[in-house]
């Protein structure tokens, strides 16, 4: 049996009872899309009858926060060092001869639209798009490797766009283009939830072999074949592999396209993927990701290490989220062990400070459950005085994927001490609770429901 990437993970999905499986033909065009957006994304869902196409596409593997763990192997408790452990201590991965991502390799008359049952999500999307590709680089100065996800818009023919929005990928780019230089790219479908958390991890902040990251993540190396057409290693477990070369001083108008926080990006002139050759499994599977909920809580996981590292330096943290309804970057809730009055202050400057994205903080206590929004909100709307207790930073670094931030280019901040006061005042703040409440089985009175 296979232990890593998409096979993988879809047997355990299975076994665990998570997967469901849609047997009745539907539409890539916009239909695919809305069963998956019914279920929020977070219902992995495998479609066996994809209109136009014989190959079946899954997806919504990765947005449900339980479903993630259990497929990594840990608990929720334990993320926090578990990733840092692993971004600390990399592993090698295992270069292997071959694997059954080159059971099939096409190199003449590539035709992305007729081969890829590529769906299209929104009303006003430009094409349709692959959204859950993984893009592969090599660094050439350091030699390591550099993943990311990354969405494709489908031109025709072998071509497609790609959004460059990391700084490193940029610079890569930009300067072989002033060479007239191609960079040369493989784009993976069909990983699994180890190399998708590996693939968030800021290359430029730790510098890192994000493979070598993804190693240590399962707990066993990873294990890559070459490519046939460029020099890259990629998953031997993976689906397919798409080859080829983002090409110097060629642009595509690429755009709109409905992603983060519901919102339609702009149309811009992007870089070109010319695809040289594509590998793939016998029967494979096609990899696809409603925009963009699925990427973002990977990103936010990672992104609730450094939260927690941040404010860890200030005072006594017991729990961080980066909310799913803030887009994974937006909104940060935090949970302290308060010990001095300035804590819950103390808490925001840390957290602001961990990324330019995260623009909204609120720092409750241990007695709050962060990841249930009621408990947030009691926390806010009993312990919170508006001239005392929230603090606004006015017109600072943002991120470009918050339209509000467009405007003028900057973002204010906003962090919100949502803890009670200590000593005599904070007795007035203690919940009041049903003793053994959370042992009651309440089918014990109502056994025929």
């Amino acid at each position: 049996m296979e232990s890593q990437m998409l096979r993988a993970s879809l047997e355990k999905l299975k076994k665990n009872g998570e997967l469901m499986i849609c047997d009745v033909a539907v539409d890539p065009k916009f239909e695919l899309g809305a069963v998956l957006k019914y279920y929020k994304n977070e219902r992995p869902i495998l479609f066996n009858r994809v209109r136009g196409s014989n190959i079946p596409v899954v997806g919504a593997l990765f947005g449900n926060r339980k479903i993630y763990y259990d497929m990594l192997g840990i608990h929720h408790e334990e993320r926090i060092a578990k990733f840092a452990d692993a971004i600390a201590n990399p592993k090698p991965a295992k270069l292997v001869r071959d694997g059954p991502v080159m059971e099939n390799i096409i190199t003449r008359n590539i035709d992305l639209e007729r081969m890829l049952p590529t769906p299209t999500f929104h009303e006003k999307d430009s094409s349709s798009f692959i959204t859950a590709g993984m893009l592969v680089i090599r660094d050439p100065d350091t030699g390591r490797n550099y993943i990311s996800i990354r969405r494709f818009q489908i031109n025709g023919g072998n071509e497609m766009s790609i959004l460059i929005a990391s700084p490193l990928l940029r610079r890569q780019f930009e300067r072989l283009e002033s060479k007239n230089k191609p960079l040369e790219v493989a784009i993976v479908l069909g990983y699994d939830y180890s190399l998708l958390l590996a693939s968030q991890i800021s290359s430029e902040t730790y510098g890192v072999d994000k493979y070598e990251i993804d190693s240590a993540l399962r707990g066993e190396p990873l294990e890559l074949v070459k490519c046939h057409t460029v020099d890259l290693e990629v998953p031997a477990y993976a689906e397919y592999v798409f080859e080829g070369m983002i090409v110097p001083n060629k642009r595509e108008d690429e755009g709109p396209f409905g992603e983060l926080m519901g919102y339609y990006g702009p149309k811009g002139s992007h870089p070109i993927v010319e695809i040289k050759a594509v590998m793939h499994r016998n029967n494979p599977i096609f990899q696809t990701a409603f925009p963009c909920r699925e990427e973002h809580l990977s990103n936010g996981l990672i992104r609730e290490v450094e939260l927690y590292s941040d404010v860890k330096r200030l005072v006594d943290v017991r729990d961080v989220n980066v909310t799913i309804g803030g887009g994974c970057r937006f909104h940060g809730v935090v949970s302290i062990n308060k010990k001095s009055e300035g804590d819950g202050k103390s808490a925001i400057i840390g957290a602001l400070s961990s990324s330019k994205d995260l623009k909204h903080v609120v720092i409750v206590d241990r007695d709050i459950n962060i990841f249930k929004n009621e408990d947030v909100e009691l926390a806010i709307a009993t312990r919170v005085q508006s001239s005392k207790d929230i603090v606004i930073i006015p017109d600072a670094l943002g991120s470009g994927l918050d339209p509000s931030h467009n405007i003028r280019g900057v973002t204010d901040k906003l962090g919100i001490d949502a803890t009670k006061p200590l000593g005599d005042e904070g007795i007035n703040f203690s919940r009041a609770c049903i003793p053994h409440f959370e042992e009651i089985n309440i089918n014990k009175y109502f056994p025929n429901i």
